[in-house]
């Protein structure tokens, strides 16, 4: 009985960590000699949810639903959402791109930078943990590496699909899920660079 549990956990656990990378174009090879780059995020064409809300439509109906439950609660969620992305998420997908891949330096603003990895936020879904039952977060991103003086210039582009989003024990906090969704995806790409440059 023991084993079978063990067995189905680690079955759980591989489908969870699974992230696809699809509609992949050129490679990460310019990186070979580059000891920076430049990151950049775009939250414009994000929606959110099954139903692909706008954030703007998300925020709306999440705060309405949390201030119904316990008045101004969700006043105070939208603060934490906003500041979700430069709090949680950016920092998240650098810390792992940095964990990853041990001989580039990756950071905003770095205008200095010959190349700039753009992460394009298009689809979150924040998942939930009720105690005994959870579903993980999802984020999909399309990613660019451009020429930071010449962003026309693609030279590597992929749609990663709903990176899975999760911790062990419990995680309450929608942004915390969403955050290891990006660093999800930050794990999987560099994998992908480190096979590129070496």
């Amino acid at each position: 009985m023991r084993k079978t549990f063990l067995i189905a956990l680690v079955l759980v656990s591989s489908l969870t960590n699974a992230q696809k990378l699809k509609n992949e174009k050129g490679s990460f090879t310019v990186l070979k000699n580059e000891s920076s780059v430049n990151v950049s995020f775009n939250y414009d064409h994000l929606k959110l949810l099954k139903e692909n809300y706008n954030e703007e439509e998300y925020i709306s109906r999440r705060k309405s639903e949390l201030n119904e439950k316990d008045k101004g609660n969700g006043d105070v969620w939208v603060s934490k959402w906003k500041g979700a992305k430069d709090g949680i998420w950016e920092p998240k997908f650098i810390e792992l791109l940095l964990k990853t891949v041990k001989d580039i330096t990756f950071k905003e603003n770095d205008s200095n930078a010959t190349y700039t990895l753009m992460v394009d936020a298009v689809w979150i879904y924040p998942g939930w943990d009720v105690y005994m039952m959870k579903q993980p977060a999802k984020v999909t991103t399309k990613i660019k590496l451009v020429e930071t003086a010449n962003p026309s210039n693609v030279l590597y582009e992929v749609d990663a699909i709903e990176a899975p989003g999760d911790q062990f024990g419990s995680n309450f906090s929608n942004e915390s899920r969403v955050g290891e969704g990006f660093a999800k995806t930050a794990k999987t790409l560099g994998k992908k660079i480190n096979k590129d440059i070496k």
